[in-house]
């Protein structure tokens, strides 16, 4: 069984024992979340796609740890005027595990 699941703006497939990494939340590590934004479930009954979410569906996970992306440079320059800046990023993300998708 797996779903599809809307979370702070972006869709994830997710189903039971999947570790994956979202946007950053606000939940401690150990905390556990629920998400009721399901737009599909896909299980033994067949495929249910939401208009736009399926009504009384839910994910609930397990939040992991808050951990930060590979750093990403950022370089500008411009030719013959001897200006260059060079930055760094690095997003945060937060990592959970889904615990159980419901109907």
């Amino acid at each position: 069984m797996y779903a599809i699941v809307e979370i702070a703006g972006k869709q994830f497939k997710v189903q039971e024992g999947l570790k994956l990494y979202v946007p950053k939340m606000t939940a401690e590590p150990g905390d556990a979340v629920s998400f009721d934004q399901v737009l599909l479930v896909s299980g033994e009954a067949g495929v249910q796609v939401g208009t736009p979410t399926v009504a009384g569906a839910s994910v609930s996970a397990e939040v992991v740890n808050h951990v930060r992306a590979d750093k990403v440079i950022v370089f500008k320059k411009k030719r013959r005027k001897g200006y260059r800046v060079k930055n760094g990023h690095r997003q945060p993300y937060t990592q959970i595990a889904i615990q159980a998708v419901t109907v």
